[in-house]
């Protein structure tokens, strides 16, 4: 029986549910999986190594629906980059598609909603189609400015939300009951929802509905607590699926706690950070039970830990291990030497 709400109205999906961008994830089968099932599917634009391999993943989306009914849309999430993907070509190849619904997160995404919003073909005499706009925020301040843009929708991203969920460690339900008072667009809630318990709880704290999934970069990939990721169509290893399903809820990491927040003029040495960053991965990688990574030749991308040397310098070594300077996080001589040798003083 479908779930009626402003959200569902709007967008003609059956059921208030999201499954939001993720990077690695958000492919085909999944994608047309959620739609089938009556949700909002999601591709990952940035995915795809190119605007081309977009167009083929929208072809293929489309492909495995089939006859059903279903609705998916592609989200583009605007990194911070000195070389930034070619986001127009992206966004104009959905567009080339026939894509109606997208989803934006990351930086100012205000060029992006203009240009979607007055995209038309080369040969198209008739009126703009219309188009719809998911945007995330993960404070009521950047949902303000996505209203003010614009958007059809604003994805409230608490602190509970896998991927990136910003730098303002707000809870989700502190965010919700803002956004109740304060917006006036329709609203869906991100952040530790898994079941139909979760979507009631949202649909009563006045979302319209859940957002489950969140883009994530790879090297935090693994952590990602999110109930799609553990489909039997998300492309993620079945060894990580199935760690995710025996984890408690203490099991969860939250890495570049202290390297996302450095500003330029900050008094740190770019040593420190750049092993803050190599510490809290291994510490990761060891939880997640992969320290046979070597043997197992689905997880390629974890090969940039076999080269990695320690300086003595960077850190002060204890009886029961290593300890980054400034940082005060251990990390056990068994961890260590799985991943690197000590390079001695």
């Amino acid at each position: 029986m479908p779930i009626v709400t402003e959200f569902t109205r709007l967008l003609g999906i059956k059921y208030p549910i999201v499954q939001g961008g993720m990077q690695w994830v958000g492919t085909p089968p999944l994608a047309a999986a959620v739609a089938r099932a009556g949700g909002l599917g999601m591709l990952t634009a940035l995915t795809q190594p190119s605007p081309e391999d977009l167009r083929e993943a929208i072809k293929e989306t489309r492909r495995l629906l089939g006859d059903r009914e279903g609705k998916f849309g592609v989200n583009i999430t605007l990194l911070p980059s000195i070389n930034p993907p070619d986001y127009a070509g992206y966004t104009r190849a959905a567009l080339e598609e026939g894509i109606d619904i997208f989803e934006t997160a990351g930086n100012n995404p205000k060029p992006l909603i203009d240009y979607i919003r007055t995209y038309k073909a080369d040969n198209s005499k008739g009126p703009t189609p219309k188009r719809f706009i998911i945007h995330k925020c993960v404070n009521i301040k950047h949902a303000f400015s996505g209203q003010k843009m614009g958007v059809d929708v604003l994805s409230i991203d608490g602190f509970e939300c896998a991927g990136h969920p910003g730098e303002e460690d707000i809870g989700g339900l502190v965010l919700l009951a803002k956004a109740a008072k304060e917006l006036t667009i329709p609203y869906i809630a991100s952040g530790g929802f898994a079941d139909g318990r979760g979507l009631a709880a949202a649909l009563s704290l006045g979302a319209a509905g859940i957002n489950m999934g969140k883009y994530t970069h790879w090297l935090s990939e693994l952590i990602l607590g999110t109930r799609f990721m553990c489909t039997v169509e998300s492309p993620i290893h079945q060894n990580i699926k199935d760690k995710i399903v025996r984890s408690t809820e203490k099991d969860t990491i939250h890495i570049f706690r202290y390297v996302c927040r450095l500003n330029v003029c900050d008094d740190l040495n770019g040593i420190v950070v750049r092993w803050a960053i190599l510490l809290e991965s291994i510490v990761i990688r060891c939880r997640l039970g992969l320290s046979n990574w070597k043997k197992d030749p689905k997880a390629p991308n974890l090969k940039i830990f076999e080269s990695l040397l320690l300086a003595p310098e960077d850190a002060k070594f204890t009886r029961r291990g290593i300890m980054m300077l400034g940082y005060g996080r251990l990390v056990s001589p068994s961890d260590l030497s799985m991943t690197f040798q000590h390079v001695p003083a």
